[in-house]
């Protein structure tokens, strides 16, 4: 399991799970999508420009597609590229290998107050009871979410 901690605000949390990093990566698109912006993409040049139904060889492929083609002139026709706004910049191609997962993590983390992921039962349990994060008054929201969240999914029992 994955578990999630969103701190809205100072004061207001909600705690979600995820079964594993699809699952994970499936919630975080279907919660952060928005048009123009781009949670996780991998394509290559020629790809970009076979979308807007032309080729390289097009005569009048590269009037209005300049960027494409200065990307292609980077890295060649072919080379995989990656997106992700909230990772990398927002339009950014980067031919570095990016993961689903890391680009998920990084829109989720945008525009909270603050957020924890963890990737086991065990490390939101070690977490819950060691993190300064969940200590005193400002984390006690974050620490009664994940709690009744590890509760409710048997991870630990309700003590009180």
């Amino acid at each position: 399991m994955i578990y999630v901690v969103e701190v809205t605000s100072p004061g207001k949390a909600n705690a979600w799970f995820a079964f594993d990093r699809e699952d994970f990566s499936r919630k975080v698109r279907a919660a952060k999508e928005r048009e123009g912006r781009v949670i996780f993409a991998t394509t290559s040049p020629r790809q970009l420009l076979e979308a807007a139904g032309l080729t390289p060889a097009s005569p009048e492929a590269e009037a209005g597609n300049g960027p494409i083609f200065e990307l292609a002139e980077k890295y060649g026709w072919d080379t995989d590229l990656y997106r992700a706004d909230d990772l990398l910049g927002e339009g950014v191609y980067d031919p570095e290998p990016v993961s689903e997962f890391e680009a998920c993590v990084a829109s989720l983390a945008d525009g909270l107050h603050a957020c924890r992921i963890y990737l086991s039962d065990e490390s939101a349990t070690d977490a819950l009871y060691g993190d300064p994060f969940y200590q005193g008054r400002e984390g006690f929201a974050a620490h009664m979410a994940l709690r009744d969240q590890l509760i409710a999914l048997e991870v630990i029992s309700d003590d009180l």
